[in-house]
């Protein structure tokens, strides 16, 4: 599955769209390499998002091409999630 429909599929990014230029903005890393958004995702794999005062880290843990709502979170396991303070 590519990872900008990972993200959307997952709700880790509410839209595809946004998924797809967060990746081309280079705010994406798959396995430690940035992603494009048609990088392609496994289970296993290791998905980090750096965001303005955000860092999340998961392990992919099924690709599905749809799931309820409710039911997202069990895509994924959180390996971190740090709130970042300002930089002076």
């Amino acid at each position: 599955m590519r990872i900008d429909k990972y993200l959307k599929v997952s709700r880790l990014i509410k839209r595809r769209t946004v998924a797809k230029d967060i990746c081309e903005g280079e705010k994406i890393r798959l396995n430690g390499r940035i992603a494009k958004p048609s990088a392609e995702v496994k289970p296993g794999d290791i998905v980090t998002m750096e965001m303005a005062r955000h860092l999340l880290e998961v392990r992919v843990l099924s690709t599905p091409n749809s799931v309820k709502a409710n039911e997202a979170h069990l895509l994924y396991e959180v390996l971190k999630d740090e709130k970042r303070g300002q930089e002076e």
